[in-house]
């Protein structure tokens, strides 16, 4: 990742449509995933499957399922880029939880956030202490 974080990340629409989806395959519950990168920009979403013992109010990726996305991002030679999971009924900002339990500094993190009447999806650059808010837009 580069040392200075952007005001702005684009993600490609085919990307935020297929986190959007998983999100609201399950609205009751927060889902989860990874999002690899090649030159600085997203690439492929990997959906994680959530095993939290509160899958309603917390998110914990499955093991098993985590490693072997990763694996395929090393074997495609697209780095960690991003980490997604979705609020089910609170807003698109990181909780404490989500601060406290962050894990991989420099990448991005954006929040699904099914609160509303429609989806908003924002983003945040983990720089390892704490999370600064990242406008995102979605391209063709």
């Amino acid at each position: 990742m580069q040392n200075t974080v952007p005001n702005q990340v684009t993600l490609p629409h085919q990307l935020t449509e297929q986190m959007l989806e998983h999100a609201l395959a399950n609205p009751g519950f927060e889902v989860c995933g990874l999002i690899s990168g090649h030159d600085n920009q997203p690439v492929t979403v990997y959906p994680v499957k959530n095993i939290a013992d509160d899958p309603a109010h917390r998110f914990l990726m499955n093991p098993a399922e985590q490693i072997a996305a990763m694996r395929r991002m090393r074997e495609a030679n697209e780095p960690l880029w991003g980490i997604y999971h979705s609020h089910p009924d609170t807003p698109a900002e990181p909780s404490e939880t989500d601060l406290k339990l962050a894990a991989y500094p420099d990448v991005y993190y954006f929040i699904i956030s099914l609160a509303g009447r429609t989806p908003e999806l924002g983003c945040f650059h983990f720089d390892g202490t704490a999370f600064s808010k990242v406008d995102v837009s979605a391209i063709q």
